[in-house]
């Protein structure tokens, strides 16, 4: 399996894509075309496990890497998840099922991203003969961070260097990150927004002057971001997973399309699941939820995309973005693979923070995803009262998704009330305990500054088990203190590295 940029003709292999993390030309690495999964496949699949069905999608892209080597990697990873499944799916009364992606060690989706992620760059550093050590940069609105930091802790021959915006996390998140163990780990807080770590991250990547640097330093320049294609495709395996529990639980046959619908942040969860149909999956709508910030969900539906507006800070923190990374996957696959227009749309972005697609595009998109965002008031209301309902408490982001994947229902029903709805699989990104503030308020309507008495009132509430991974950081000092300007990230890296 080769892999090719979204902006140019560079054609690598999956280990040159996952050790250099982002193209020469600025662009992403995305599969040069995809591999399918056969209904005997997805049948097979059906009799594993998670790690096993994870195990099988990486082999189809990295096909170049030992597949028992995989396995193993993905076994002793997944085994460190303490509900002992990496992604259960949950029935509602409703019709609708959860997806629930947070049981990792750092208690969001990224863990399960993230698990194999050491393994693939270790390898693929093997098979391309490469020595200098690595610098990983991430940023991050909380979770990604965090998972990076859990899964590269200590890991030999790698320095791991995350930047979070300093008052865009909640204090659960910021308590995780700058407690994070490691001796090859540093984290900094940016006074700005993830949008504008992101954007100096990326920067850094494509700037030619600093890679040089560092590498005279020893140390060769990559991302743990989701622009990282071996970032990606663990998440793909969670759409299959879910697929193949719904078969063998007997909710559907093989071939009844599924809906997905997913918080969108920086939009790998919702492109995974893209990446999942065009492999053969049966999904039938991608359901795009975003919050107040609804910069993609009305590019999904105008065609037209628009950063330069205000950015609200919400009580789903991680997903105040306004430029995904992914995006730009997306528009590449919708543009009919072209890269000469990604690369111009890609442009226009950074110069003007707009593009537009064609009519065709936008019917292309619209085929496949459907989009909607949810205020402050509809995401509180959304936790509310599906708790009170079914006893099922959820974080804030899921707030936005369940509230988005309801109104799409009732949609669905109203212009068809004869037709048969499909099955709708939400995807549950973190646990309810990260953001405890928010989460008790919207159970209560009463507020607490102290996060983790929070965590109190929400077990008392709901009995819902407290991670273990967040009660030891409640009396750990904090590491990691430095606050910069965004200008200031690279000084900080220089730093860092010594």
């Amino acid at each position: 399996m080769f892999f090719v940029s979204t902006r140019g003709q560079e054609r690598v292999t999956g280990a040159q894509a996952v050790v250099r993390g982002i193209a020469s030309d600025g662009g992403l690495f995305v599969p040069e075309s995809f591999p399918q999964v056969t209904p005997q496949e997805l049948e097979e699949m059906c009799g594993m496990d998670f790690a096993e069905r994870t195990a099988f999608v990486l082999g189809k892209f990295f096909d170049e890497y030992d597949g028992a080597e995989l396995l193993e990697a993905c076994r002793k990873q997944y085994a460190r998840f303490p509900e002992g499944d990496a992604a259960p799916l949950v029935r509602m009364d409703n019709g609708m099922y959860m997806l629930e992606l947070f049981h990792g060690p750092t208690c969001a989706f990224q863990d399960i991203s993230f698990a194999v992620m050491p393994h693939l760059l270790r390898k693929g550093r093997e098979l391309l003969g490469i020595r200098e050590n690595v610098l990983l940069l991430v940023a991050t609105g909380g979770d990604t961070g965090m998972a990076a930091l859990d899964m590269f802790r200590d890991e030999p021959d790698v320095k791991l260097a995350v930047f979070y915006p300093d008052d865009g996390v909640s204090k659960m998140q910021k308590l995780q990150l700058c407690t994070a163990d490691g001796e090859n780990v540093d984290v900094v807080a940016v006074r700005g927004t993830f949008d504008d770590c992101q954007t100096v991250v990326k920067r850094i990547l494509h700037s030619e002057n600093d890679k040089t640097l560092l590498k005279e330093r020893g140390y060769l320049l990559s991302t743990a971001n989701s622009a990282n294609i071996g970032r990606i495709v663990p998440q793909i395996a969670c759409y299959f997973s879910a697929y193949c529990d719904l078969l063998t639980s007997d909710q559907i046959v093989y071939g009844d399309a599924v809906d997905f619908c997913a918080p969108s942040g920086n939009f790998g969860n919702l492109l995974s699941v893209y990446y999942a149909k065009r492999m053969g999956l049966p999904v039938g709508k991608i359901v795009c939820a975003c919050n107040k910030n609804g910069a993609l969900a009305d590019f999904l539906t105008s065609g037209n995309y628009n950063a330069k507006r205000p950015l609200y800070r919400t009580m789903s923190s991680s997903m105040d973005v306004l430029m995904p990374a992914e995006q730009e996957r997306l528009v590449f696959e919708l543009s009919g693979r072209d890269t000469v227009r990604t690369a111009e749309r890609m442009g226009s972005l950074a110069r003007t923070g707009r593009y537009s697609v064609t009519p065709a595009e936008l019917s292309a998109a619209r085929a496949n995803f459907y989009a909607d965002s949810t205020d402050e008031d509809g995401t509180v209301e959304c936790i509310y009262d599906f708790f009170m309902d079914y006893g099922y408490p959820m974080d804030t982001r899921t707030g936005v998704a369940m509230s988005v994947a309801q109104r799409y229902s009732e949609r669905c029903k109203k212009d068809d009330p004869k037709a048969i709805p499909h099955p709708m699989v939400v995807v549950s990104t973190a646990s309810p305990y990260k953001f405890p503030q928010d989460v008790l308020y919207a159970l209560t309507g009463n507020d607490v500054k102290d996060s983790f008495k929070g965590v109190k009132r929400i077990h008392l509430l709901t009995a819902m088990k407290v991670p273990e991974s967040l009660k030891a950081i409640r009396y750990k000092p904090p590491r990691f203190k430095t606050t910069v300007g965004a200008d200031k990230m690279f000084e900080e890296i220089k730093k860092f590295i010594g």
